[in-house]
């Protein structure tokens, strides 16, 4: 094989791959035999109302499922190549997957800017900390000119930037945003997204949770719908109509 093979393999290989996986808090079963693929660039939708099992998903993929005594994972879960299904929450990100999570979960008591570090806390990106932090500067200029702020005196939209950020500066190979849009104003919602275009047109390969139809396909190359813990729908977000995705989502037929 010549070195320009070896290279074409690697891009070739899917950065994620999912395979059977079923998720559990202790005997209910909250995923179903769920299986994705995806490949370096790809930006996937998970759509579903509460309870669909999108975050149980994310939770999964993140090692988040298998810290607790009454929560566990069956099945695969491969990143770059790796089996990850066994592994912890931090040699997950240390491998280059992090998670922008429901919620934000912020240290409210720390400023901005310390909150951010806190997403670099790994040897690997002590060397470019301050590159890191410029560039999320650039991104969010709001959070420059409130780097010193306590993030628990902010707006939710902008404690979502800190969020954001936070995952951004362990330089992910792949992000995964959690209900991006959840509790906010329709303004800021626009200027999140408007952020996370510019994410994704850099080349990280993202899945993006959201119940928000509409804003979840504008903003991906790839869907699928999750009812009752399954993926009953999956294409490309340009070929398959609004009314399909809305009939799945509800469970119902078109």
């Amino acid at each position: 094989m010549s070195i320009w093979e070896s290279k074409l393999d690697e891009v070739s290989k899917p950065v994620l791959s999912v395979s059977s996986l079923s998720a559990y808090y202790g005997e209910l079963r909250a995923i179903y035999d769920v299986s994705i693929e995806l490949q370096r660039g790809d930006v996937l939708a998970i759509i579903g109302a509460n309870g669909a099992g999108k975050s149980t998903l994310l939770k999964s993929l993140t090692g988040l499922m298998t810290q607790g005594s009454s929560t566990r994972i069956r099945g695969s879960i491969e990143f770059n190549g790796h089996r990850i299904d066994k592994s912890g929450p931090d040699q997950i990100v240390e491998a280059g997957l992090a998670l922008v999570p429901e919620g934000r979960r912020l240290f409210s008591r720390m400023t901005v800017e310390d909150n951010l570090l806190a997403g670099a806390y790994l040897a690997r990106c002590r060397p470019t900390i301050d590159t890191k932090l410029e560039e999320i500067y650039m991104l969010f200029p709001r959070l420059r000119e409130r780097k010193n702020q306590i993030v628990s005196q902010m707006s939710g939209g902008e404690q979502q930037m800190v969020s954001i950020g936070r995952a951004l500066i362990s330089s992910p190979t792949l992000i995964a945003f959690d209900e991006l849009s959840l509790g906010l104003s329709p303004m800021m919602v626009d200027e999140i997204y408007k952020n996370l275009h510019r994410i994704i047109a850099g080349g990280t390969t993202s899945i993006i949770v959201e119940q928000d139809l509409k804003r979840a396909l504008s903003a991906s190359n790839r869907f699928c719908v999750m009812l009752e813990g399954s993926i009953v729908l999956e294409g490309k977000s340009n070929e398959v109509s609004l009314e399909e995705i809305t009939a799945a989502y509800f469970g119902t037929t078109v």
